[in-house]
């Protein structure tokens, strides 16, 4: 390896409105960055979400150039490429990987009927995954596209996740799923395997499903074509990714078993790794599996960062600078991101909630952090019910953790130190899969390599008390309610 050309790996994030790039060296050094808009996902009558599946090479390729533009010697030092993106968004593609019509994506409802049969036919396999098929899973728009949805008579030949498409676009041919990605189509992680009764149950023909293998490995190499509009050189490794949530998982370091992360984005996210499969009756909590064959339990809220996201970005240091001076909140809230909740419990019938009124507008702000920091530790609670132990700090990512006070109430609601990550992104999350193999041994040497420890937040003993005594009303409250068991 050459010092002034040291080697470095892609990490390559489609979100729903935009791709990004990171490129990283082997300790983690965020070399070069790229990014592109993606068109709006098209929303209508009936809970369709589509997209232009046409629009995501265009996008990952300009994205890349920009990054590759940005190193020194042009992208000529890039050893190896992986791809994360939504769970659960798909494409139906002909013999040439190109799409047949519009990317049903992952909040797309039109088959939650079909969702419902895939439940029953399976009942058996999702209980010992400790799964749910919901109305949004992917598995149920497989069926509708194959009992005539607009691609199903066009000579369909290809079920592509968003990952397979810009992989058959890099490699110049098809390409491997990942598990990860292929969770929410409905493959079985536990025995390996797509599970055949319920597709056959459903109408779904065999020949659309892809070849699956674990995220990290190889799926090929960056072929001339994709080289001239990327950047990448050709032979550059393209290995397989996993789902935007895991990759960002993945790039906090919580990767060995008793790790868990606390991602207060849009929604709160609670993930974590345990050595043996966690299987949650309610459903409420569901795993991934690891790249080394360990296990990645994990569950998404109602509630989390869209709680403030009403309020002016500008207004926000003002308000937690109020809200950290006058302390506790004197009233307990519960915001809900729409209706009902997913986790830590599931309730259909769940709405958020003030008990009392804020005395001013640092009290309410107050009460709203407090309030998801009560759901995170209700989230901590139930995942110790299930058997599971959360060793040393809990990792944090996401935009809210980006907030001083927030994290420090967290620390002190939870009782043990929040460890805020720095480069938990899903970009960076992708580059430690596709350094692993290649820079490194493995996904575990990659994030004790790549990823920087991060800051911890320890409790504030001063607090404990009273937000202890606003937990205790929290969850009362939602007992009275008929919500917790």
């Amino acid at each position: 390896m050459m010092s002034d050309r040291p080697e470095v790996v892609a990490g390559i994030d489609i979100a729903t409105a935009a791709v990004r790039v990171v490129c990283a060296d082997a300790q983690g050094r965020v070399r070069a960055r790229g990014g592109a808009e993606l068109p709006p996902p098209r929303r209508g009558a009936g809970g369709h979400s589509e997209q232009d599946a046409t629009a995501w090479w265009p996008a990952v390729a300009a994205a890349l150039r920009q990054a590759t533009g940005a190193l020194p010697a042009g992208g000529r030092e890039v050893v190896a490429v992986a791809v994360a993106a939504t769970s659960g968004t798909i494409v139906l593609a002909d013999g040439r990987g190109e799409p047949l019509g519009p990317a049903l994506m992952y909040d797309d409802r039109r088959a939650a009927a079909l969702n419902a049969r895939a439940q029953e036919a399976g009942a058996g396999r999702w209980r010992a995954l400790g799964l749910s098929v919901g109305p949004t899973a992917a598995l149920g728009r497989i069926a509708w596209l194959a009992g005539g949805g607009p691609a199903a008579h066009d000579g369909g030949r290809h079920l592509l996740h968003t990952p397979d498409l810009v992989g058959w676009r890099l490699t110049g041919g098809p390409v491997a799923t990942d598990w990860s990605h292929a969770l929410k189509s409905g493959y079985d992680a536990r025995a390996g395997e797509w599970p055949d009764e319920v597709f056959d149950a459903l109408g779904v023909p065999a020949r659309w499903l892809p070849s699956v293998r674990a995220p990290a490995t190889p799926a090929g190499t960056v072929c001339a074509d994709a080289a001239a509009e990327t950047g990448l050189p050709t032979g550059c490794a393209v290995r397989l990714g996993m789902t935007d949530g895991c990759a960002g998982q993945l790039a906090t370091g919580a990767v060995r078993p008793g790790q868990f992360v606390g991602i207060l984005g849009t929604t709160y996210v609670l993930k974590g790794v345990t050595r043996d499969l966690i299987a949650d009756p309610s459903g409420a909590l569901y795993s991934h599996r690891h790249p080394d064959g360990w296990w990645l339990p994990g569950g998404a809220s109602n509630t989390g960062g869209e709680a403030v996201a009403h309020l002016p970005s500008e207004r926000l240091p003002a308000l937690d600078r109020a809200a950290a001076e006058r302390g506790p909140a004197s009233v307990v809230a519960y915001l809900l991101r729409g209706e009902g909740e997913r986790f830590p419990f599931v309730s259909g019938a769940a709405r958020g909630f003030v008990l009392g009124t804020p005395a001013d507008d640092a009290d309410r702000h107050r009460a709203t952090l407090e309030g998801v920091a009560f759901l995170e530790r209700l989230a901590l609670e139930r995942v110790a019910e299930l058997g599971v132990t959360v060793e040393g700090p809990l990792w944090a990512a996401g935009g809210g953790s980006r907030s001083p006070l927030w994290s420090r109430i967290r620390a002190t609601v939870l009782g043990r130190p929040l460890r805020v990550a720095e480069h938990a992104e899903t970009a960076f999350g992708a580059a430690l899969l596709a350094a692993s193999g290649t820079l490194h041994p493995d996904l575990t040497a990659s994030a004790a390599t790549m990823v920087r420890p991060g800051r911890d937040v320890e409790p504030d003993a001063r607090e404990k008390a009273a937000l202890d005594a606003s937990y205790a009303t929290f969850t009362a409250a939602l007992r009275a309610r008929g919500w917790l068991p």
